[in-house]
């Protein structure tokens, strides 16, 4: 997988800071200079941030890791969702509900109740006038939309990807109270200490957001693909060692005929 270069982000805007009036004091290591009253973000920093970014992600999902996209804001909705679905891994595109990590026990039985009327047939639906089924039709359609996309999550995710850490507070206080891992977009509004990894970045442009998500994608696929390859070689050395080890109940049958036929003698 060749890594993302200088001018792939300098092309999208990845630079471009907000105004300097906005700025987070704990952003300074990431600001290359100002310009006509805006920050301009260093890009080098970027790419370094970025690949430790993708490091960490390749070496949790080699380990079968799971991991939350987030990304509420307009210009991110659509393609945190794309590339969620194209490495089939879980997000939140809609509004982030409070407790969804830190109170995850009853999100569950949100989805459940989800699931028993997303059931065809479901006994749910028996005995019910009419007025009753259009409300729960429309519980129906309220909670599919607030857990489509974490509907399949079983277990709190090993770490959270986010775009724009400032917007998305609520996500990021709850997986720091959790000491969940956070990967994230962050602008120079934005304090890049509350984020495990830091991506210095314009989260405000599209072909931005859409350049590091599509590559965090491809790095979460590519490590599901070599940890599959790894397992099947693992397998096969296994049943290897397993075919060629010595068959002691052999050994012991071969010792008895021996030991009869010098007996014979």
């Amino acid at each position: 997988m060749s890594k993302l270069k200088f001018e792939d982000l300098l092309v999208t805007g990845a630079h471009f800071g907000h105004v300097t009036h906005k700025w987070h004091p704990n952003y300074k290591p990431f600001i290359l200079m100002e310009k006509n009253g805006v920050h301009i973000i260093n890009l080098d920093e970027t790419l370094r941030y970025l690949n430790k970014a993708l490091e960490f992600i390749s070496t949790t999902r080699k380990k079968n890791g799971e991991f939350l996209f987030v990304g509420t804001k307009k210009q991110a909705q659509d393609i945190v969702q794309q590339e969620a679905d194209r490495c089939s891994m879980f997000y939140v595109v809609e509004r982030w509900l409070g407790g969804t990590l830190t109170n995850f026990s009853t999100i569950k039985k949100s989805i459940k109740r989800l699931n028993l009327l997303e059931k065809e047939g479901s006994q749910i639906y028996e005995n019910q006038t009419k007025k009753e089924i259009q409300m729960l039709n429309r519980e129906r359609i309220k909670l599919s939309d607030q857990h489509r996309g974490i509907k399949d999550m079983r277990r709190l995710p090993d770490a959270v990807i986010i775009v724009d850490a400032k917007l998305e507070n609520t996500a990021v206080k709850e997986a720091n109270r959790l000491g969940i891992p956070i990967i994230a977009m962050v602008d120079s509004n934005t304090d890049p200490g509350k984020v495990d990894y830091p991506i210095p970045a314009n989260d405000d442009s599209i072909r931005t957001i859409q350049l590091i998500m599509t590559k965090i994608a491809d790095t979460i696929l590519e490590s599901s693909t070599n940890a599959k390859k790894s397992l099947e070689t693992d397998n096969k050395n296994a049943q290897k060692n397993k075919d060629s080890a010595p068959n002691p109940e052999l050994g012991d049958i071969k010792s008895k005929d021996l030991a009869n036929s010098s007996s014979n003698k």
